[in-house]
């Protein structure tokens, strides 16, 4: 009788026994797949490359560039604001294209005698248009005059690994309160434009680097 009672039991025993732990193993296959893709842990999935381009800066990049700056530096603009001229008012650009008209001709001759020093640049502008020489005081205080010629800025030459000072010479006339002849005579060439004064270095042109 024993044996006849416990026998049938026994399947049913085994039965219950297999069905609760495959539904443990199954709870536990679906918690770890839920943390291995980042839902309950809060961590991001694992990235997958892509076929196409990325739009991510690369290793290294400057994340910002200044609008209109082609392959330029961080802040390139600021870096550069000395080389901008200021704004003319419009009674004194057309000032200083009337006095570009006369100095134009006068530069020319110079280049054609290959008279491009600036002690011949300064004799010819003073004395065929009537220019005086700008003076001011040791503290920048203007004495007079409205006329600027000085040799050409040094430059890094990296053959000779060395700053070399080109022949020629710099031309700065200021004309009236806001405009500028600024121009040049050398061997190769010579030339001139109107601007508004710069910021550091008046009507004379600024260098290059800072």
């Amino acid at each position: 009788m024993v044996r006849m009672v416990t026998s049938p039991q026994r399947p049913r025993l085994g039965a219950v026994s297999a069905l609760l732990i495959g539904t443990a193993l199954a709870a536990l296959t679906a918690g770890c797949g839920e943390k291995q893709h980042g839902s309950a842990a809060g961590t991001p999935p694992p990235s997958h490359p892509s076929a196409g381009p990325s739009n991510s800066p690369s290793p290294g990049a400057s994340p910002y560039v200044e609008p209109g700056v082609v392959d330029g530096a961080p802040h390139n603009g600021d870096n550069n604001a000395y080389r901008r001229p200021g704004d003319m008012t419009p009674a004194d650009e057309e000032a200083a294209q009337a006095e570009a008209a006369r100095m134009e001709p006068v530069l020319k001759q110079l280049h054609r005698e290959k008279k491009w020093d600036p002690e011949s640049v300064k004799a010819a502008l003073t004395g065929k248009l009537g220019y005086e020489i700008r003076k001011t005081t040791s503290r920048g205080k203007l004495l007079g005059g409205e006329l600027d010629v000085q040799a050409m800025r040094s430059r890094y030459e990296s053959e000779s690994d060395e700053y070399v000072t080109p022949e020629g010479a710099s031309i700065g006339l200021y004309v009236g309160e806001h405009a500028c002849v600024t121009a040049f005579v050398q061997p190769t060439n010579y030339g001139l434009k109107t601007n508004g004064p710069f910021p550091e270095t008046g009507c004379m042109e600024p260098p290059i680097g800072h």
